[in-house]
């Protein structure tokens, strides 16, 4: 499948240590600590970085985390339900900025 992303470019992710190991490994304890069994399992967190993964629009996070969901026991609706709570949000989150249009709007017409 052609894309605009090349889907072999998320196996070289950790290519991002070259230069400077000891940021990278310290990121990488990071994260695997954030997504340890915790208040949260990690069927959870897995569903919520699907659905973040849609809200920053990654297309390298959605196919991991569309993976790891399935991996830990996820289903598509579960999922599809995951990502449409990230649509409301972003949808929301622009709408409430309409807000200060509406300000501008009305300081600029007095």
């Amino acid at each position: 499948m052609e894309t605009y992303y090349r889907p072999n470019d998320l196996a070289r992710f950790s290519d991002m240590s070259k230069g400077s190991p000891e940021l990278w490994d310290k990121f990488i304890a990071y994260y695997g600590a954030v997504f340890a069994q915790g208040a949260l399992t990690e069927r959870e967190k897995a569903l919520i970085a699907l659905a973040v993964a849609h809200a920053v629009q990654c297309p390298y996070c959605i196919d991991a985390y569309a993976q790891s969901c399935l991996e830990k026991g996820s289903n598509a609706q579960e999922m599809t339900e995951a990502v449409h709570v990230a649509c409301a949000i972003r949808g929301g989150a622009s709408l409430v900025h309409g807000v200060q249009m509406r300000n501008v709007v009305e300081h600029l017409s007095m």
